[in-house]
């Protein structure tokens, strides 16, 4: 994030051959001291910024799929035409002006910035988001930068404006993502787009009739159309000594800060779970040269991964020195350590608990919108009330794909699901149909995964996980649903847009 970006390529301000950018392709270059990248579609081409907005991957290195290109590292996505972004990229990338004559591609001068303005009467006048997390970051900036002018509120009981949360369990909790990193935007930023930001402040109710929300000092805000975006709440551990002050959890900003502030008076840590969570806090525990072991019921990520992949991540995190206790739980906590089912006792300073969460609906369900096992939404992410829409780990909505509703705890996902959201107050209609998408960190090793698995029949292993090379394939009654990926970026991209398709063919030759 930041620095000196290294010029690959021509310099396309002196033309290349037009042969050089097949239909469908792709080239690097560079104009005026910037990378970009070179595309066509059909008859048409096109040159945007090469470098993703949110973690500065390279888009040479992502594919095409229809007028965009994705980028490989987090899948975001940018449009070919105007350069608008799509989560977990918020910023878009330039545009360039491109002319082809005499059998050569020229890029020329860089296309200013249209501005989006929506003069329609019937948008809302006041538009409120409950939640400050993933969800309600992204309908907040996707509001303004679709032109909308009325006012926006956000609230959100976290005293922190929205932030990265996907780093409060790996680099930023394993010290390898400075401070400035968190903010999903400056704090100023706020105020200049007139977003009316209330932090540390609990909504308590939702009038649905009156469309007003309230809050714990008592104060009523008006609205035309609400978010609900509160996200999930950690499970806690229900045994003796689990309200010791060194036993924490890790969700929000601040728990991330209290872990960092006692890892530095421990020597050794008990992390319970073996969850995404838990093992991301072992690694980064273990970065901080903490000695680590974890507790678990079952193998780690057994349930969602499967067995050869649950393997792979057991010996991953050994090798680096994690101590594993499988089919153990915590029986009780002391100021001392903690004693496991099976007998052992281990000494330790620090506790992270990290057994999963459950989706915050209670707000939601006090209001009367309908709940089954998360907040129930349509295709347009509203829900039973109209007006009212929900997002992110709380939202259960209609999958195209496969006939299910689901609800899912990605990151991607919750920002994906409310820029839906946020177009949709403003008349879109748009369909939310993404594929889901989520990656963990472990060390150097990234784990992406695309699509939904709710019951697998098998799962089958291309490449090899040993060598950190690896596409690894879900099915269910035959059908492969999803797709796991080690080292191997672009294959996620490719399965995802697979998925989307239902291109069972295409899938299949993801493990030749």
């Amino acid at each position: 994030m930041g620095g000196t970006v290294e010029l690959r390529g021509p310099d396309l301000t002196g033309g290349v051959d037009a042969s050089d950018v097949a239909d469908g392709g792709m080239l690097l270059g560079h104009a005026g001291g910037e990378p970009v990248l070179l595309a066509r579609r059909g008859r048409q081409l096109f040159a945007v910024g090469a470098t993703c907005t949110h973690f500065g991957a390279s888009l040479a290195d992502g594919v095409l799929v229809g007028d965009e290109v994705r980028c490989p590292m987090h899948h975001a996505c940018f449009d070919l035409r105007s350069g608008r972004a799509s989560a977990p990229a918020f910023n878009p990338v330039a545009c360039w002006k491109v002319d082809e004559r005499g059998g050569k591609v020229f890029v020329a001068e860089k296309l200013a910035v249209t501005e989006p303005r929506l003069v329609d009467g019937t948008l809302p006048k006041r538009v409120v988001v409950v939640g400050g997390g993933a969800a309600g970051h992204a309908a907040v900036d996707t509001l303004r930068r679709e032109g909308y002018g009325g006012a926006i509120t956000l609230v959100t009981a976290d005293p922190s404006a929205p932030y990265d949360r996907t780093n409060v369990s790996k680099d930023y909790l394993a010290g390898n993502a400075p401070e400035e990193w968190m903010p999903m935007r400056p704090i100023e930023a706020y105020a200049a787009d007139r977003i009316d930001l209330r932090l540390g402040q609990a909504v308590v109710s939702v009038d649905t009739k009156a469309r007003a929300v309230h809050l714990a000092s008592g104060e009523a805000i008006a609205f035309d159309a609400l978010l609900v975006a509160t996200g999930a709440d950690p499970m806690k551990l229900a045994v003796p000594g689990s309200d010791l002050p060194h036993v924490m959890y890790v969700r929000s900003l601040a728990d991330s800060r209290a872990i960092i502030d006692k890892s530095k008076s421990a020597t050794r840590a008990v992390v319970v779970g073996a969850s995404f969570i838990g093992l991301e806090v072992a690694a980064a525990l273990r970065a901080r040269g903490l000695e680590v072991h974890v507790a678990a019921p079952d193998p780690p990520l057994v349930r969602v991964l499967g067995t050869e992949v649950s393997d792979f991540v057991r010996r991953l995190h050994e090798e680096h020195g994690v101590v594993f206790h499988i089919g153990a739980t915590a029986q009780e906590i002391t100021g001392r350590g903690v004693t496991l089912s099976d007998g052992t006792s281990i000494d330790a300073g620090l506790v992270v608990v990290g057994i999963g969460v459950r989706p915050s609906v209670g707000l939601a369900e006090a209001a009367g919108l309908v709940v089954d096992r998360g907040v129930v939404v349509n295709a347009h992410m509203e829900t039973s009330v109209p007006g009212i829409y929900a997002a992110g780990d709380i939202a259960r909505w209609p999958d195209a794909r496969t006939g299910r509703t689901l609800r899912v705890e990605h990151w991607v996902v919750a920002q994906r699901q409310a820029q839906t959201a946020a177009r949709n107050m403003l008349g879109r209609r748009e369909r939310f149909a993404d594929v889901p998408f989520f990656w963990s960190q472990h060390y150097d090793v990234a784990i992406n995964y695309v699509g939904h698995a709710e019951t697998v029949d098998r799962v089958e292993v291309a490449g090899s996980l040993a060598d950190r090379g690896a596409v690894v394939v879900y099915r269910e009654a035959g059908k492969i649903v999803a797709v796991a990926t080690i080292g191997r970026d672009r294959a996620s991209l490719e399965a995802q847009e697979l998925l989307a398709q239902d291109d069972q063919a295409g899938l299949e030759k993801l493990l030749t």
